[in-house]
């Protein structure tokens, strides 16, 4: 079950975090990798890890933010079985506090980066046959979050996209879903930590985790289960759907 043989997968943002575990998954399962990265050093740590344990990977040096790199690299794929728009950055901040420059940074990489890929790779779909979208939106998109407000807003266009898409194209045989985490224990929550709470990082760690019901972060490798359940045949009557992978965040925080 959950194979992905012969299976030609592209992925944003997949040299660390949650895009990373994603992409090592989906090569174990069979699957022909395809990172895009704006950090070519890491992505080739993660291409790395997965050759040598025997799967096919590969990076391209891309800043999805930019529609004309977007094509070209996407002109080098023959097949586009599975498009993982995973790539994103955070911005911590009320409206008062989200400077034009900030909100134009979240946009143009969370929201125009996934709309790029989304344009670059829906025709190739179409011609083949069809294809699978995997969306990577956050709990963000549908609760109030204090000190989100851009971060929301792009997570929120990330919910809407998934299903204009989805509707759009299901006579074309492509699907196209979204998942939303809560807290992940990612680099990038190590690194936020060390900016901000650099004399208490402890103590703020275990509060970030309390906000979960469950009463931790999830792991990159739990948002990668269910992102291979929804790119697989096995799913294939799913789409137009949100997957809140949450520990309990929006439905049992009372």
């Amino acid at each position: 079950m959950f194979s992905l043989q012969n299976k030609s997968v592209i992925i944003t943002g997949g040299g660390s975090g949650i895009g990373r575990a994603i992409s090592i998954l989906f090569a174990q399962q069979g699957a022909e990798v395809n990172i895009l990265e704006l950090n070519q050093i890491a992505a080739e740590e993660t291409v790395d890890q997965i050759v040598k344990n025997g799967g096919i990977a590969k990076s391209y040096a891309c800043d999805i933010a930019n529609q004309a790199q977007v094509l070209e690299v996407f002109q080098a794929f023959r097949r586009v079985d599975i498009l993982v728009n995973n790539a994103g950055i955070a911005h911590v901040g009320n409206l008062e506090k989200t400077s034009e420059e900030d909100f134009n940074r979240i946009f143009e990489v969370n929201v125009k980066g996934a709309y790029n890929c989304l344009y670059a790779g829906v025709p190739t779909m179409k011609a083949q046959g069809g294809g699978v979208i995997l969306n990577m939106a956050s709990v963000a998109a549908s609760v109030g979050i204090t000190d989100r407000f851009a971060y929301s807003m792009s997570k929120g266009a990330i919910l809407t996209m998934t299903l204009s898409v989805a509707k759009d194209y299901l006579k074309d045989n492509i699907r196209c879903n979204c998942i939303s985490p809560a807290r992940v224990h990612t680099p990038f929550v190590d690194g936020f930590l060390e900016k901000n709470y650099p004399n208490n990082k402890v103590e703020m760690f275990d509060k970030l985790s309390a906000s979960q019901p469950i009463g931790r972060m999830g792991k990159p490798e739990e948002i990668a289960h269910l992102a291979l359940y929804l790119c697989s045949d096995e799913a294939g009557f799913v789409t137009g759907c949100d997957y809140p992978i949450d520990g309990g965040f929006i439905r049992l925080n009372n």
